[in-house]
């Protein structure tokens, strides 16, 4: 038997777009379900309605009329950043069956407008929620952008000019689907400030996005001042002990120039990476390199670590280039906050290397790296100094 609750999508204007299955799901329903802007499309279907978008409060009217035959309409798709995914988990547990029925979702509408194939496209939500969209634009060549209230197409072009990508190609559709249906075209800083609907999304294209994940920096890449810097060699050994997933919460305590923040940021584009240093000169220059490799999911936390990591979320993974003098209170901080977090510490001194005692278990690398210079007609190795990279074990 065909179930009695049906969550449709609705596609883009609630009409032509919307498919025979969801059109018939929502003529053949005793209750139409929905938000007051989709629910304003089926009036003529002249149905018994109930206005609402609240995931807990349809599952509860649903179980208290089990007689009827609902249809939940929903906008778009149902699986693009729907409500129904919600839902579903609702009508779950309450074991009630239910079918969705998908709709056309405004990616693949704008794609299409566009003759451009939707499974190239990275599909980001500023509806609610928040996303480094400057990162995303970096390492992908399509974004699609849902925009949200707080988010307007302006202000994310904006926000890609200020970063050094407003050269980015920027597409918007407002009203997708509607009679009033507006594409507007343009470069990220020549559609910076834009005033546009609020039912909008965007396509933003970067032919020189990053073809590949970066690690070990060259060092003469960062912007250098009087700050010091964590180099190449030693800076992709232990970002690589860290493990970064794309989701985590990185801490870089004594950030400097801010080039490990950078190397973490871009292996957590859906995460953040708190930058903690207590030199305002030094915190200003990271800052200037956070922009420069378009890492908008940098947050720069200028104070002493002690003073300042109480306040931060819970770390996945810590890099410690420096804790003046105070390792061990910055190690119990960490491990208030999450004990399982990774840490990873540089040292290149004996006296810094026997505190990371206070870690507990260890491993200990040394490594030493020497680059070649041209003497006359001959090349010889200039070496480093010697840097420990001690990671704490997990238990």
């Amino acid at each position: 038997m065909e179930p009695r609750v049906i969550i449709a999508g609705t596609g883009m204007e609630q009409g032509p777009s919307m498919t025979a299955a969801a059109m018939a799901a929502a003529e053949n329903a005793d209750i139409l379900i929905g938000a007051g802007r989709i629910l304003e499309g089926f009036g003529h279907l002249k149905k018994e309605i109930f206005c609402s978008y609240d995931t807990k409060e349809i599952a509860g009217f649903i179980a208290a009329n089990g007689d009827k035959r609902i249809t939940v309409l929903m906008s778009g798709d149902c699986g693009f950043f729907s409500g129904a995914e919600g839902l579903s988990r609702e009508l779950d547990r309450l074991q009630i069956q239910y079918k969705i029925i998908p709709g056309i979702a405004s990616p693949v509408y704008l794609c299409s407008k566009l003759g451009i194939g939707w499974e190239r496209v990275r599909f980001v939500s500023l509806h609610g929620t928040r996303a480094s969209i400057v990162r995303e634009v970096c390492s992908n060549e399509f974004v699609f952008v849902l925009i949200g209230n707080e988010n307007d197409c302006g202000t994310v072009c904006k926000k890609l000019t200020d970063f050094g990508r407003g050269d980015a190609l920027v597409i918007i559709g407002e009203r997708l689907g509607y009679p009033d249906e507006k594409i507007t075209e343009g470069t990220a800083e020549t559609l910076s400030g834009v005033i546009t609907s609020r039912l909008s999304s965007m396509l933003i294209i970067n032919r020189d996005f990053e073809k590949y994940l970066r690690s070990g920096i060259p060092d003469d890449e960062f912007i250098r001042g009087k700050a010091p810097m964590t180099k190449a060699e030693i800076r992709c050994s232990a970002v690589s002990k860290l493990c970064i997933s794309k989701s985590d919460i990185c801490w870089d305590i004594g950030s400097g120039t801010g080039s490990v923040s950078v190397e973490m940021a871009l292996r957590c584009p859906e995460g953040m990476v708190y930058a903690v240093e207590k030199d305002s000169e030094a915190a200003a220059l990271s800052e200037k390199n956070f922009r420069k490799f378009g890492c908008d999911n940098i947050v720069s936390v200028l104070g002493r670590a002690e003073a300042c990591l109480e306040e931060l979320p819970a770390p996945d993974c810590v890099f410690i280039g420096g804790s003046g003098g105070r390792l061990k209170e910055t190690i119990r901080i960490i491990l208030e906050k999450n004990p399982d977090a990774r840490i990873v510490m540089t040292a290149v001194t004996l006296e810094t290397l026997r505190e990371s005692e206070c870690l507990g278990d260890r491993e200990i690398i040394q490594l030493s790296a020497a680059h070649t210079v041209r003497a006359g007609e001959y090349t010889m190795l200039k070496g480093e100094n010697p840097v420990f990279i001690i990671r704490r074990l997990g238990k």
